[in-house]
């Protein structure tokens, strides 16, 4: 049976990412599962045995989910933002536009591309913590919900943020100076209770205190937000960015001059 078009496209473009993402396995897999393994060594190891438990955990456990979001939140933009971009700057992503290939399957093949980039590093910084502490889960749907929904939601992200970047420089803007900032205030290094009650509150405005928490949950049971109130604000969100990016991608913004 043979596929359609949009089909053809979308797997052509998911089987170009995923080689490119394990053919160049030094770039976009090794960085992040060493720089995680570094924060398991000295804060998982030799600070976590003076701070004691957290949230009911030794603080190596209760630093592996935060660990793994942030490697999938990372992994994920950046795959998508630079992939796409790339096609852009080299403007081969016309003869995309051009093809038989809906705005769908092109939006899809490249999410699924981020998506797999964020799933096969968490994976890794996820195995990589088995050597440092027990590492047990409560909620296996929950977990696998939040890290499938963070991941998609920053892939669509990246797709955004290739769309309206003009030079590479864009691109590595936003994970700089956003990213970074919101996900170590997210709560990866720290519990919610332990902050003033200020500081808590704000820290509520923060979109990746939810994806954190809400995988944290999956290990241990125990969460500082409503799990179920942040899953269906994940929901909403994806298929929100969902929407927009289809709609520019139909009219070509930042794609065709």
């Amino acid at each position: 049976m043979t596929m359609s078009p949009a089909w053809t496209g979308y797997f052509t473009i998911v089987r170009k990412e995923t080689v490119r993402i394990f053919r160049i396995w030094t770039q976009t897999i090794l960085p992040s599962v060493m720089t995680q393994s570094l924060y398991l060594v000295i804060f998982g190891g030799l600070i976590g045995s003076r701070i004691g438990d957290v949230s009911g955990m030794n603080y190596a456990s209760f630093l592996i989910p935060g660990l793994v979001m942030m490697a999938v939140i990372v992994n994920s933009f950046s795959n998508v933002a630079s992939a796409f971009f790339g096609q852009k700057f080299m403007k081969s992503i016309e003869e995309i536009l051009v093809s038989p290939m809906k705005p769908e399957a092109i939006l899809a093949g490249y999410v699924s591309g981020g998506i797999v980039r964020g799933l096969v590093v968490g994976a890794a910084v996820f195995a990589i913590s088995a050597f440092f502490t027990d590492v047990q889960v409560t909620h296996v749907f929950t977990l696998f919900y939040f890290l499938f929904a963070t991941s998609l939601i920053f892939s669509l992200l990246g797709f955004l943020n290739a769309m309206f970047a003009r030079k590479f420089d864009d691109v590595g803007i936003v994970p700089t100076f956003v990213l970074t900032p919101l996900t170590y205030l997210g709560g990866v290094f720290y519990s919610l209770e332990y902050l003033p009650p200020f500081w808590r509150t704000v820290s509520h405005f923060n979109p990746i205190v939810y994806m954190i928490d809400g995988f944290r949950f999956g290990f241990s049971g125990v969460a500082a937000t409503s799990v179920t109130t942040s899953a269906v604000i994940l929901a909403v969100v994806s298929m929100g960015l969902i929407t927009v990016c289809l709609r520019l991608l139909k009219k070509g913004v930042g794609l065709r001059t």
